[in-house]
């Protein structure tokens, strides 16, 4: 994991990386037997569904009675309308059994029997295609009620009866009664279909039209009953022993009916009745069968057979008009009834559709409105708990400057009822929010500038000490007193490196900074310096890579952090070892050290932090190492990791290609630092000691073999001269080393400084004058100064030369100081037992674990 912005990501924040994440978890499991867990949608939903339903079933039941009466008169006007078949039957039937029963008077007489089939053919033939139509005609009928299709079954039954029974009329090899009893019984059941339409009991006026037809369907046959009992006698020539007792009774069941038809008729149909009844056609049948009637014991006359069949045949015929207009009537009637409760049908669907549309469409809308406030509100207040409010406190907890202005987005839902009450209610939290990240980030940037303040302020005494520390001990010459000074030389770097993580701790640049690159194996030597334990470093093997100049610096300090670490928390007697090697465009650096380790948990935690730089808090301050690295990896894009090794830990740091540098060309070197020519001289004064021990460093020495590379603590191939009197080494000093100490050892120096490059340097060492070059002197007696006049003195103009060679430190020289300084500060932590001990860096936890 590393430390600072993901390469692949840009550094981005998790929650800018994902897209937006509406899902919610819930606190518990949603039950969805629980009403309380529906979403909302589904609440809706049932609001608006259980009452359409409820009010679909009732409409659903009106409209079912409403569909069945429609259906129940539609039939009802059918089967009305179907007894106009049925009437046409009944009249052939009527006119083919009355001829039948002269022609059976006739044939009982002797009569010809041809003659009689040749009159009834046409006759059957007419009845035959009468029951056709009918059944034509029922046949849409199949679906009825059941109490018609069997009425309608039983005179088809009848019928058929009737043709199995014609071929025995011309013979008369059966009685009359047999015979006609045949016909009586299709008749009657044709009847019976005729009165079979029941339009339902609150149809009162609909039940009196079918009683009308009927009636006066029976009054016709009774009527015509009578003719066929006069035509049998007048062509038989006599009445039979019981024509009249049938006749009467045939009268009397005729003046019934017709009374019947007048208490259920209209006073039109009466009046048309009356009317048909004083034609004269009808008269004459009228009349002649009065005839008929006896007088007294008179016996009764036999009418003349042809004229008695064309007058009753007349009244036949007027009767069948009656009947048609009164069938007619009831027709029109059952359509009337039909068509109206079809269109009461229709409006009442029709307006209990309407009626459900407004209702869907009204509680749509309003339901609706209330999802999508909903809705709304739910995206609003996600987007600020999940992006908003993450966003801007973001912003605030990594600004550096003036703390921005936050815009808090109005309520989406604008609406005045308790949505748009809560939604504004969602706002004023988040502005609440808002305003509390604000103030906290004002009192942060406050809490900084305390920091940089004070961390300034300290790095102003820290200089200055650290001047006055080198004027004494270029004018110290007590070797004990001198050790002194160095020693404190060193606490006062130190210090300035804490004052430095303060710096980063408040979030501002190093004031450090180079700007010429510098090998890495350079700056490896100046993070080691930086540490307490300095001497304990090996540095195995480094690749020839330079460093950018602005990153050495952070990169420096970054670096004796986690060597710090590493010392720390490892046994004295161990070593940490360094490694640098390129790794295609980048460098991989490793600290290995034989420490305590860590364990997973805490592995992981550290490099959570190393990978998302944490805010400012009390736990950075305690861990303030840990916290420093993450900042300045991030801040300079390497990555850190911390990974178990074999005993101890291994630190990996992976510096990016943006802050490696390909070697430059050879520029001269700066003037040398003062503190550079102290300990230039006591190499010289060590080597003058030690002639045999000189080593060649550039192209004016002699040629010698190759020495490793110059670590803390680790003494070169070669012989080392030995120095009487160290002298302290900073980081400054190994990343600008003077070249007067190059040019005292005999080469060039090749250094780089933070002043970058200055001019040639000197062939010998300068001293500033005796007397100060001054200005004479101001009103009060006091000298007055004349800017840059003493750089004249101290600098000179050099001379390009050939290529410089680079002076190298004396480790041994190093570590005999830094040892000395290490002992020191022990020493001093003893004797000061007031200070509160805070564990170096990034502290252990209770069982002696690195955290």
């Amino acid at each position: 994991m590393a430390a600072g912005p993901d390469p692949a990501t840009g550094g981005v924040s998790n929650h800018r990386r994902r897209r937006f994440d509406v899902r919610v978890v819930p606190h518990r499991r949603r039950s969805p037997f629980r009403l309380r867990d529906w979403r909302m949608s589904t609440k809706l939903a049932t609001v608006l569904v259980v009452p359409s339903l409820a009010f679909l079933v009732l409409a659903g039941v009106q409209t079912s009675a409403l569909v069945g009466r429609t259906t129940a008169l539609n039939d009802f006007s059918r089967q009305v309308d179907i007894g106009r078949q049925i009437t046409a039957v009944v009249n052939q039937l009527q006119q083919e059994r009355d001829r039948s029963a002269g022609e059976l008077g006739e044939l009982r007489r002797g009569g010809d029997r041809q003659a009689a089939a040749s009159v009834l053919r046409p006759l059957q033939v007419a009845s035959d295609r009468a029951m056709a139509d009918l059944s034509r005609a029922a046949r849409p009928l199949a679906d009825a009620d059941a109490s018609w299709r069997v009425a309608f079954s039983e005179a088809q039954e009848a019928y058929d009866q009737v043709i199995d029974i014609r071929p025995a009329i011309p013979p008369a090899v059966l009685s009359n009664d047999t015979i006609l009893s045949n016909y009586h019984r299709v008749v009657g059941a044709l009847l019976d279909l005729l009165a079979e339409p029941t339009p339902g009991q609150d149809r009162a006026a609909l039940s009196d039209s079918v009683l009308r037809y009927v009636q006066m369907a029976r009054v016709k046959e009774l009527s015509s009953r009578v003719r066929a009992q006069l035509y049998a006698a007048a062509r038989a020539g006599r009445y039979g022993t019981e024509d009249r007792v049938v006749l009467s009774d045939l009268r009397a069941q005729q003046l019934t009916a017709l009374g019947a038809f007048r208490v259920a008729a209209t006073t039109d149909q009466i009046r048309r009745y009356d009317e048909t009844s004083v034609n004269p056609l009808f008269v004459v049948a009228t009349e002649l069968e009065e005839r008929s009637l006896p007088v007294g014991n008179a016996p009764p006359e036999v009418l003349p057979s042809e004229q008695w069949w064309s007058a009753s045949q007349q009244r036949q015929e007027l009767l069948r008009q009656v009947e048609a207009g009164v069938l007619d009537d009831a027709v029109r009637q059952a359509d009337d009834a039909s068509s109206g409760q079809l269109r009461t049908t229709l409006l009442v669907v029709g307006g209990v559709v309407a009626v459900l549309l407004v209702a869907l469409l009204i509680s749509l809308l309003v339901g609706r409105s209330v999802a999508r406030s909903m809705r709304l509100l739910r995206s609003q207040a996600l987007r600020i708990a999940q992006v908003e409010l993450p966003d801007a406190l973001d912003r605030l907890r990594t600004v550096t400057g003036g703390v921005p202005g936050i815009e808090v987005a109005p309520a989406v839902v604008r609406s005045l009822d308790e949505i748009g009450e809560l939604a504004e209610a969602f706002v004023a939290v988040h502005r609440s929010a808002v305003t509390v990240a604000v103030e906290q980030a004002l009192m942060r940037r406050n809490v900084n500038a305390m920091f940089v303040n004070l961390a300034r302020r300290s790095q102003v005494l820290v200089e200055r000490q650290l001047e006055l520390l080198d004027d004494l001990e270029r004018e110290e010459s007590d070797p004990d007193q001198l050790d002194n000074l160095f020693k404190l030389d060193h606490l006062a770097a130190r210090m300035r490196r804490n004052d430095e993580s303060l710096l980063v701790l408040a979030g501002t640049d190093s004031t450090r900074r180079w700007n010429r690159p510098v090998g890495l194996g350079t700056v490896l030597l100046a993070a080691a310096a930086e540490i307490e334990q300095y001497q304990r470093v090996r540095l195995d093997a480094v690749s020839e890579v330079n460093v950018v100049g602005h990153a050495v610096g952070e990169l420096v300090h970054m670096l004796a952090e986690l060597l710090e670490n590493a010392t720390a928390f490892s046994r004295p007697d161990t070593v940490v070892l360094v490694t640098a090697r390129a790794e295609a465009s980048a460098a991989l650096i490793e600290i290995v050290d034989d420490g305590l380790g860590m364990s997973t948990a805490a592995l992981a935690e550290a490099n959570a932090v190393l990978a998302t730089p944490p805010a400012a808090d009390v736990a950075a301050v305690e861990r303030m190492g840990l916290f420093v690295v993450s900042h300045l990896a991030s801040r300079l894009g390497v990555r850190v990791r911390l990974d178990a090794g074999q005993s101890g830990l291994v630190a990996r740091l992976v510096v990016p290609a943006a802050l490696l540098a390909p070697a430059g060309a050879v520029e001269l070197d700066p003037p040398a630092p003062a503190r550079m020519l102290a300990a230039s001289a006591a190499r010289s004064a060590a080597a003058q000691r030690s002639p045999g021990a000189s080593r060649s460093t550039g192209a004016h020495g002699p040629a010698a073999a190759p020495l490793d590379l110059p670590v803390a603590g680790r003494p070169p191939a070669a012989a080392v001269p030995h120095q009487t009197r160290p002298v302290p080494v900073r980081a400054e000093d190994v990343l600008a080393p003077a070249t007067a100490a190059s040019a005292v050892d005999g080469g060039g120096g090749g250094w780089w400084s933070r002043q970058g490059p200055t001019g040639p340097a000197a062939p010998g060492p300068a001293v500033p004058p005796a007397t100060p070059v001054t200005a004479g002197t101001n009103e009060r007696g006091l000298p007055v100064r004349v800017p840059m006049a003493q750089l004249s003195a101290v600098t000179r103009p050099a001379q390009p030369q050939s290529a410089p060679t680079r002076a190298e430190l004396d480790p041994e020289a190093v570590g005999g100081m830094l040892s000395r300084l290490y002992s020191g500060v022990r020493r001093a932590e003893a004797e000061d037992t007031t200070e509160i001990p805070v564990p170096p860096s990034w502290g252990h936890d209770e069982g002696g674990r690195r955290q």
